[in-house]
């Protein structure tokens, strides 16, 4: 299915009120859209904020992850000097790099989905697995909301809340998506608003816990928005808070650092039930390549970065979110 094919299709089911389950990689390239009576539990499970096609699978086995072997700092260091190179220039004011860090688990991909937490989890082909934090958006009543995260501090540090709301590096980087996502939503609504402006929610992992800052931004979409959804959805796509701004240069700056295309890691996925519809940014991601294991994680990256402290964070984000 090409782009033009799934804006179509999604078209028609929003009309219909057909529910539906969809995923967009970050290049665009490869869009899949089914119908929720169609996904086959075999191949793709989901559980998209208590919406689900598959039971619950209780286990007292302990998920964690046995070992991470991450890129180098100085093999880091030049991925990052490429993006600092562009934003001295002006060519973007925020863009968002990401690296894979090769792992090994203590259990299956299956396994792991089913013993994670998250408010969004996807497992395709035993071949990725989701479980992601972050709403793309939510359209409701006639409503489209989006809560952008960006700033992650580990919840151990003494007074890490006090650190990360006082980051001036971090509080330009959020400023920065914040108003990405408010121009973005006002592209397919009106009436855009921020209506709650970093809070802070606490991730728990297997390794650490983390701080996380968000804010809330809320549009009014037409009359008749049903019909136009995967139009709504394109047009907003790649999502900010994982791209940068201005997004199109930011786009071809990531692809020159990167040096490979990201695939589904950080594009979007959700459902529509036939009435709302709720969707996620593909981060916190596990892949296997040929039997071995990718944890792909990042961070925006913004004039005021420093090196190693973006490198840590990228590590910090190689997590399992557990009880």
């Amino acid at each position: 299915m090409n782009i033009s094919a799934f804006i179509k299709q999604i078209n028609e089911w929003g009309q219909a009120k057909v529910p539906f389950l969809f995923m967009v990689d970050f290049e665009m390239e490869n869009p899949l859209a089914i119908r929720l009576e169609d996904v086959d539990p075999q191949q793709i499970i989901f559980d998209i904020n208590g919406l689900t096609n598959f039971p619950s699978v209780a286990s007292g086995d302990t998920i964690e992850i046995t070992s991470r072997n991450p890129i180098s700092l100085e093999d880091y260091g030049k991925k990052f000097e490429r993006v600092h190179q562009h934003l001295r220039l002006g060519d973007s004011y925020l863009t968002n790099l990401t690296v894979k860090t090769e792992i090994q688990i203590s259990h299956s991909l299956r396994n792991i989905f089913h013993q994670s937490k998250a408010k969004y989890r996807l497992l395709v082909d035993d071949k990725f697995l989701v479980f992601s934090p972050e709403i793309f958006i939510q359209i409701r009543d006639g409503k489209i909301f989006s809560y952008p995260m960006k700033g992650t501090i580990d919840a151990g540090i003494a007074d890490a809340r006090e650190l990360i709301v006082n980051d001036e590096k971090e509080l330009s980087e959020h400023v920065t998506i914040v108003d990405l996502i408010r121009n973005d939503l006002s592209l397919v609504s009106t009436n855009v608003k921020v209506t709650r402006f970093r809070y802070l929610d606490e991730l728990k992992t297997n390794h650490k816990n983390l701080l996380q800052v968000s804010s809330e931004i809320v549009g009014k979409l037409p009359v008749g928005y049903e019909s136009k959804l995967g139009d709504i959805l394109v047009q907003l796509l790649p999502a900010g808070s994982v791209s940068g701004a201005p997004k199109t240069k930011t786009v071809e700056i990531i692809r020159e650092a990167e040096g490979e295309k990201r695939g589904y890691y950080t594009g979007v996925m959700g459902c529509f039930d036939g009435e709302k519809l709720d969707s996620c940014v593909m981060i916190r991601f596990i892949e296997d390549e040929n039997g071995k294991y990718f944890y792909r994680s990042g961070g925006g990256i913004t004039a005021q970065s420093v090196v190693e402290k973006e490198y840590q964070e990228a590590i910090d984000k190689v997590y399992v979110p557990v009880d």
